[in-house]
Parts: C-alpha cells; structure tokens; sequence
C-alpha cells in the first residue's frame, strides 16, 4: 500500500493512570456514567462489558475506605439486580482491590492488553476502495456492522447503537470480491487534554474474506485517516487469547502500554 510521510513531532507525554482509562470511556462511551467516591459505575443496558461495569479511577488508598467505597458502587449495581463487573486496568486500579475481588471469588475474565501507536514518521494510505465515513453515527456503517459483529441480549442492537453514536468516529467500509462490505473499522476520535487521539474498535471482516489482508488494510486506512484528523497517537483493545490480531498489530508497530481484566462478581441472589 502506498506510504506518505509525518513530520515526527516531539516525544508524546506517557499515557497512563487515570488519563489511559478516560481515554479508553470515551473511545467507547457509555450509556450512563455515576461517579462514586472514586468509582466510575458505566451502564448501557447490560450490553458489552466495556461500557457496562465498574472502574476504580481514585479510590481511597485506605483498606477501610476501599471496603467502604466498593461496597457504595456495588449497592447500586445490586439495586438493579446486577452482578458486580470490576474492570481492573493495569496501573489504574489498586492491587488491594483485585486483591480483596479475588478473595471473596470473583471470577477472573476478558483478559486483554492495551496497545499504542505514536502516528510520526512514514504512514500507510488509505486503501483506494475504502468507504469513509467521518463524525456522527453512519447509518450504513452501522448496518454492515452488526451484521458482522452483533451483539447478543435485550436491545442489544439499540443499545449498540447508541454506544457507537456517543463519539465522533472516522467509520471505514472496504469490498472484497462481489461483498460491498466485507470489513469494517471505526477510529472514535477523543480527546486528551490538549491531545487528540483515536481509539480503534469494532474491526470485523467476514468469516468468508479472513486471511486475505482485509484486516491490515482496514487497519492501515483507519491510521492514515487519524492522522489527517490531527491524532498523535493511536490506542486500541485486543484480547490476549487472540492471536492472528495481536500479530497483526505488532506488525503495524503496535507496543504493549497495559492491560486489563474483569472480575465478576455473584449476583445479589446468589448464597453468600
């Protein structure tokens, strides 16, 4: 694919902390957001565990007043009749919270890594055929992804939407042979402090098109793009178990910066 090249610019401030999770809310908002003593309680309807469950951002360092503010962030999740989901991103959430979910047998689950992409020097193109679509909600983005990607529950398909529509995205379609859209990208462009940065999120392809370079191009486009929108940096989510897709994104220059996991709680019907 043709390249065309980025003045490098001066080294980029680490992203970490608390600044690494906002940056990842709002490449994939929630419905609904409470902030509870340090707590941040996302809720879309159930659908996606990203934007449905429960990050420590600053909670209190003290093991009471950890014990005292999670039991306040789970009494409303309870009050729904949920079960507690614990997002615990590396160096964002305190050791003593995974610590203390774990020894009252929350489950660990969705084990994934969060990679990075400074967008300086030589940059892909944008594929020739690819079909762009930049800010709001694309109607016909969308139905081309969920149809290869939809999510299961209740209004699920609604509450995806309304997901997706919660941040300006740059939204790419590409064909392969006779399937106008055979993959689909977005880049959601947010905004860290004074930086403007994308994240990467809902790539699929069809099962019938994988391992034909859908992936990268996809990919590569969604670079070449953010940078013409002015990002500096690119994040994206894969899990770890997910191995063709972490090879490809250390290909494109990917690093690790972190990590996550969920702990899942009982339900508030379940025995003690």
């Amino acid at each position: 694919m043709p390249r065309h090249s980025r003045d490098s610019s001066p080294s980029l401030r680490p992203l970490a902390g608390a600044r690494l999770a906002e940056a990842l809310i709002a490449g994939w908002r929630p419905m609904q957001r409470l902030d509870v003593d340090g707590f941040a309680l996302l809720r879309s309807r159930g659908i996606t565990r990203r934007a449905h469950s429960i990050l420590a951002l600053d909670p209190p360092t003290s093991p009471d007043g950890l014990a005292s503010a999670l039991e306040r962030v789970e009494a409303l999740a309870a009050a729904a009749g949920e079960r507690p989901t614990h997002r615990i991103i590396e160096g964002v959430a305190p050791s003593a919270l995974d610590e203390l979910l774990a020894a009252r047998g929350d489950e660990a689950v969705g084990h994934s890594e969060i990679l990075e992409l400074p967008l300086t020097g030589t940059l892909p193109r944008p594929h020739p055929a690819a079909v762009i679509a930049t800010g709001g909600l694309d109607e016909e983005w969308f139905e081309a992804a969920w149809r290869l990607a939809p999510r299961e529950g209740p209004q699920a398909r609604e509450t995806l939407r309304d997901i997706l529509a919660g941040t300006p995205a740059i939204q790419v379609r590409l064909p392969a042979g006779d399937v106008a859209d055979a993959a689909v990208g977005r880049a959601a462009l947010v905004t860290a402090g004074k930086e403007t940065l994308v994240v990467l999120n809902m790539i699929a392809a069809d099962p019938a098109h994988r391992r034909r370079g859908l992936g990268r191009a996809l990919s590569s486009t969604l670079l070449a793009l953010a940078a013409v929108q002015g990002a500096r940096r690119v994040l994206l989510e894969v899990e770890s178990d997910n191995t063709p897709a972490r090879t490809l994104y250390r290909d494109l220059g990917f690093r690790r910066i972190g990590g996550y996991h969920y702990r899942v709680g009982r339900t508030p019907q379940d025995p003690s």
